[in-house]
């Protein structure tokens, strides 16, 4: 593949419903798209998964967009690569900003995919033909909304909820999911907002028969997180504790966690997702894949990450209707009794709707 033209989209896309965790309350979407071009006409898409704030990672759209512009997109462009790998060697002198680095990869790995003729999945290693999903559900002031949007995700045969939770919203909001949901599988994701200090707040969660807590520490903690899990009966996810091989090598090492959850964007891109899965298979961890609040093109990725074997847990890749009220990609993600069928056109098996991405763009810049 010859990379004859990158374009960065900034999009503002809103979401139908505020979205609530301990970070705060989001609800419009300010995030990145990546188009590489090939000399053949071709197009790869990959999305940068930052918000308008640093609350989930140091990264942010703004940072992102410089790190694209000025450091990541002149190391691609013009460039013969063989095989996305490549890309690793290319950026390794640059520290961090994995989400930035993640756009380009994922776009490469969906053009090189295109260009083979092959879905993502396919090219990824991946065999599965459908995959299991769950859905990730913020924190609600009032607990009849949230039991309410509880029954309709399980009705709509979601395989898992997730629950954000925060201090003061966390064990009796479970313990009245429980008493109405005594049966559903369900966890917990705290996005760090607890210490060692809360462990006997921690240690009460192990009465609702939870799949996990996700992340309760501090981010990129785990040293802790391997003193809390050696207290715990539920299993420790690890999140953002999590991004490169390294980090999980370590953790699995340290008794950090029992599952991790893999973000591509986090991890900065499917090669080194990939890398990790591998990891994880041979040492017995468990995998599923975590959400961002995507648009379509992240949406899609994530689906042909999960098509890989370790990934045995329902992920968060739920419907482009639990989030938007029109999406940017043809056909929509659609989820059928909790179950998401993996596409099977080259590439990542959804094209962008260009009058629609377009209608969401605040700024874009073309490299050529």
């Amino acid at each position: 593949m010859e990379i004859t033209e990158i374009v960065v989209y900034k999009l503002n896309m809103k979401m139908k419903y505020p979205f609530t965790t301990s970070f705060g309350t989001e609800q419009d979407r300010q995030f990145l798209l990546v188009e590489v071009k090939n000399k053949e006409g071709l197009s790869g898409w990959g999305e940068c998964v930052t918000s308008e704030k640093p609350l989930y990672i140091e990264e942010f759209t703004d940072s992102s967009w410089i790190m694209l512009n000025k450091f990541l997109i002149p190391q691609v462009l013009n460039q013969h690569i063989e095989h996305p790998e490549e890309l690793q060697s290319l950026f390794s002198m640059y520290k961090r900003n994995n989400l930035a680095k993640s756009a380009i990869d994922t776009a490469v790995w969906d053009l090189y995919a295109k260009s083979k003729g092959i879905p993502l999945a396919e090219a990824l290693g991946g065999k599965k033909s459908t995959i299991e999903v769950g859905v990730s559900l913020g924190i609600e002031e009032d607990i009849q909304v949230l039991l309410q949007n509880i029954e309709e995700k399980t009705n709509e045969g979601y395989k898992r909820i997730k629950l954000k939770i925060k201090p003061e919203k966390d064990v009796a909001v479970i313990e009245k999911v429980r008493e109405k949901f005594p049966t559903i599988p369900l966890m917990v994701d705290a996005n760090s907002a607890y210490t060692l200090a809360d462990v006997n707040i921690l240690k009460e969660l192990d009465q609702f028969n939870l799949m996990m807590i996700e992340q309760p520490l501090t981010a990129g903690d785990l040293i802790d997180h391997a003193t809390l899990q050696k207290q715990l009966k539920t299993p420790i996810c690890l999140d953002e504790s999590i991004h490169s091989y390294e980090d999980a090598r370590q953790a699995i090492e340290l008794g950090s966690g029992k599952i991790i959850n893999i973000k591509i964007g986090r991890v900065g891109g499917l090669t080194q997702a990939k890398k990790i899965h591998d990891l994880c298979q041979k040492e017995s961890i468990p995998l599923w894949c975590g959400g961002m609040l995507e648009s379509g093109v992240g949406r899609a990725h994530n689906i042909a990450i999960t098509t890989l074997k370790n990934f045995t847990l329902p992920g968060d890749t739920a419907a482009s209707s639990r989030y938007w009220e029109k999406d940017i990609i043809e056909p929509e993600v659609t989820v059928d009794n909790g179950i998401l069928t993996v596409p099977t056109d080259p590439g990542i098996g959804y094209e962008v709707n260009y009058d629609d991405l377009m209608k969401h763009t605040i700024e874009h810049k073309t490299f050529n």
